[in-house]
């Protein structure tokens, strides 16, 4: 598989993609990151329209997935309450979680995409798998490691400007 920092598609936020738009990128499955993609690291509570967003995902044909970093119990409260599978202790960016999601589904990777705000982990791990790779600001780079995180990845943002899908 491809080793690269570049995101396949760059959005504002997942609530950008519709499932017209998945489509028409050819992705049956949407692999979605966690915290500070679905909601921030400081609440388990989505905002109205992410809450909207995952409702009219879980009803299109769009299969959906969070796959998540997080050893910790809320994320799977979370998916249980909006109907949604999880895959917790992914470690991305090793392959482990993702190709986990692939097996689960039985769907071929370039025929999937993971949605995360992190270079690092959400793009390298997708695209190592040979997943599309869909780049998402974070919600809320609330501490200064987050902060210079996001300074580390402007170099590869820049280069992957063009790929940004404007709702």
């Amino acid at each position: 598989m491809s080793f690269s920092f570049l995101p396949t598609m760059i959005v504002d936020s997942v609530t950008d993609l519709s499932p017209d738009i998945l489509k028409n990128h050819g992705i049956d499955l949407l692999m979605l990151d966690f915290d500070n993609t679905i909601v921030p690291y400081t609440t388990d509570t989505p905002t109205e329209r992410m809450r909207q967003w995952l409702q009219q995902m879980v009803s299109s044909p769009i299969k959906i997935c969070i796959v998540s970093n997080s050893k910790k119990d809320r994320v799977k409260k979370f998916c249980a309450q909006y109907g949604i599978d999880c895959i917790t202790h992914a470690k991305k960016p090793f392959p482990k979680g993702i190709q986990e999601c692939l097996t689960k589904y039985a769907i071929a990777p370039e025929r999937c995409a993971l949605a995360g705000d992190q270079i690092y982990t959400d793009t390298l791990g997708a695209r190592g798998c040979g997943v599309q790779a869909i780049l998402v600001k974070a919600i809320d780079n609330h501490n200064i490691w987050l902060k210079l995180r996001h300074v580390a990845e402007l170099p590869f943002i820049f280069t992957a400007r063009n790929r940004r899908i404007v709702k």
